[in-house]
């Protein structure tokens, strides 16, 4: 048997991939990542046993893991976004690796990917970012040196900021001096589902403009000049 780490993608559940599909209605054994997992990505699914791992611990999962690996039945272990990003797969694989039980990982549609989508930008841009900067806001955990908002802010990328929404105002504090006060940002909540909000501005009026909505998690944080996307140079991709 092989444990499937599926990214089921942002929220809609028309952007999980054709494979992730395919396995989540063919795995006998479910292990569902809670409500960050739309209830629609299951549908149509044949399996024996469904399981929202939301509530279990790291053992209580693994365990889950272990007998229906003795059972020789795959698993679709379905997380949202891209497993491979913030999805806490790399215990579960320390875990998989010691059982010698087989696993695989299926990507999926990041949420910077569904951001960019749903604000209709493309984040890397000719002779203004060619880098996309993909991190967290360091509160529970701390940050590894040199990877702290402001060390990251000096690049001057296009950023991508998980996890921090309810830091907003720290995370501004930090990228205002690399960026400016002018600088595009947008907090995107729950991109791509049904109730999806976003409020764009800049670095100096975003914290004002988010504090009259209810978005307090599930956001993702956009930052850099490829926002306003005007006035810029094309590609060389077309050039004749």
């Amino acid at each position: 048997m092989t444990v499937f780490f599926i990214g089921a993608g942002p929220g809609d559940p028309e952007l999980i991939t054709v494979k992730g599909q395919r396995l989540v209605r063919s795995c006998p054994v479910i292990l569902y990542a809670g409500s960050l997992v739309p209830a629609e990505v299951l549908a149509g699914h044949q399996a024996e046993r469904v399981v929202n791992t939301a509530a279990l611990n790291l053992d209580e999962i693994i365990a889950l893991l272990a007998e229906a690996h003795a059972k020789g039945q795959h698993v679709a272990r379905v997380h949202s976004g891209d497993p491979s990003l913030y999805g806490a797969i790399g215990e579960q694989i320390r875990r998989l690796k010691a059982l010698d039980i087989p696993y695989e990982i299926v990507p999926g549609v990041t949420a910077t990917a569904a951001c960019a989508a749903t604000l209709g930008v493309e984040l890397t841009l000719p002779g203004i970012s060619q880098t996309v900067i993909l991190t967290r806001y360091g509160s529970k955990s701390k940050m590894p040196d040199g990877e702290q908002l402001a060390d990251l802010a000096r690049h001057k990328a296009t950023m991508a900021v998980h996890l921090g929404v309810r830091h907003l105002a720290s995370i501004v504090a930090d990228l205002l001096p690399h960026y400016g006060a002018d600088c595009p940002i947008a907090v995107v909540y729950r991109a791509s589902w049904p109730d999806e909000t976003r409020v764009t501005g800049t670095l100096g009026d975003i914290v004002s403009k988010v504090q009259h909505t209810q978005i307090e998690r599930t956001a993702l944080i956009l930052v850099g000049q490829v926002l306003a996307a005007e006035g810029f140079d094309d590609s060389t991709l077309y050039a004749g």
